[in-house]
């Protein structure tokens, strides 16, 4: 499956789930626009369990959930955002975050998130 994603033009993506700790990590595959390349260059670091560890930054990956609940309408993706704004609410860089979801054109994906 992580193959077939990687090998998609644009858009692809795949979670990893640990059972033990139910820890869920989205991998979104690298193509060559403007917002991955944001988000490499944003990049948040973390020691978890005596690992160091790159995550993309929660903004990213709320303007790729707002793209793929655009493109498919899952409600999935919807919770996904809810939770993420619950849990790091307060270490949004909201400025970034609103830029990025006007430029990709999802205001409208946005305010469906606080329906």
């Amino acid at each position: 499956m992580i193959a077939a994603e990687v090998a998609r033009q644009r858009h692809g993506c795949f979670n990893v789930i640990h059972a033990g700790s139910a820890l869920k990590a989205d991998f979104f595959t690298v193509n060559r626009d403007e917002l991955h390349a944001w988000a490499f260059r944003h990049q948040r670091h973390y020691a978890i369990r005596g690992l160091n560890i790159a995550l993309a930054p929660p903004e990213y990956v709320i303007v790729r959930k707002l793209e793929y609940f655009r493109e498919g309408g899952s409600d999935k993706h919807v919770r996904d955002i809810r939770s993420m704004l619950a849990v790091s609410g307060d270490q949004l860089d909201r400025t970034t975050l609103l830029d990025w979801i006007t430029r990709r054109g999802l205001a409208a994906e946005w305010r469906e998130i606080f329906v």
